[in-house]
């Protein structure tokens, strides 16, 4: 792991974090985790994350190797049942204000892994792209997942941003000190929200700290990010905006002049994914071959 020891540059980010995706450099992804991220505590091996599981009392359990087509991520819950976890995990905890998240990219590595939205039970897997495994051009910086129980209803579109959503969970980037490993469920505690606008289509990104690290107490709003800590949103919103351009696609915007919401638009778009996906759970809404297992009666996996 790397560990973040220099000082924040005020604009050496930016150049550092083109040139990083640009050519994946060891130096460039180095300098960018010192100014974009709050530091990497290591996990070895053997060692257990204090997050593992959260509120989530179930299991996961791998078919096929990371790193090839075949790799799959199966949660399954107390009672041994297969589950979702977009769907059956539960986005609220005993916490108010407080959100599972689910853990699908750990942060400082670049495989492209996602819930698979169209497959029985949606398992974790590698996206795919020409026939191959995806792979960002440089690490991402922080845990990356979503928020189970959500949706970005590509039938509506935005007042705001006159965009319809993305077809997907939300986004959630978690930006905390440890290196989250993959299917972790962990509460976290939204601080704010970025609103990319990728190929026209909207996919917000929040921004949340596990409720359990170190410097959960410290943060309670965008501001106390930004007081504290104003490279990590600027760090975030310029990592999105130039990941996809080594593919030849074009930079991602952002909507509201680029600025980051504070948690109370974090909470009002949660609450409307979350009405989202209830509409879709119920087969209200219409979707393109999305696995739901549609039911007509309230149900809760765990």
């Amino acid at each position: 792991p790397i560990w973040a020891s220099a000082q924040p540059i005020p604009g050496a980010a930016f150049d550092m974090l083109r040139l990083a995706a640009a050519c994946g450099g060891r130096r460039a992804i180095a300098r960018c985790q010192c100014y974009l991220a709050l530091p990497v505590r290591p996990l070895s091996s053997t060692a257990t994350s204090p997050f593992i599981n959260g509120t989530f009392e179930g299991n996961i359990a791998a078919d096929g190797a990371l790193g090839t087509p075949e790799y799959r991520l199966h949660f399954k819950n107390a009672f041994g049942k297969p589950i979702s976890p977009w769907h059956d995990i539960r986005l609220q905890t005993c916490q108010y204000g407080i959100f599972n998240a689910v853990i699908e990219i750990p942060k400082m590595t670049t495989a492209k892994m996602e819930v698979a939205t169209k497959e029985v039970n949606n398992p974790i897997a590698q996206d795919m792209k020409k026939g191959k495994v995806r792979e960002y051009h440089g690490p991402i910086f922080w845990n990356y997942g979503l928020l189970p129980q959500t949706w970005e209803d590509p039938n509506a579109v935005d007042a705001m941003t006159g965009c319809k959503g993305d077809n997907h969970p939300l986004d959630v980037v978690e930006i905390g000190s440890a290196a989250l490993p993959i299917g972790t469920v962990v509460p976290v505690k939204p601080l704010g929200i970025l609103a990319m606008i990728d190929e026209g289509e909207l996919d917000w990104k929040v921004i949340a700290i596990a409720i359990n690290d170190p410097l959960a107490d410290e943060l309670d709003d965008l501001k106390h990010l930004e007081e504290k800590y104003p490279e990590v949103v600027s760090g975030i919103r310029e990592w999105f905006r130039w990941y996809k351009t080594p593919d030849g696609k074009p930079l991602n915007t952002f909507g509201f002049e680029d600025q980051a919401l504070p948690r109370a638009k974090a909470n009002e778009v949660i609450s409307e994914a979350f009405d989202a996906w209830r509409n879709l759970r119920f087969g209200k809404s219409q979707h393109n071959g999305l696995w739901t297992q549609t039911v007509t009666a309230w149900t809760d996996g765990l």
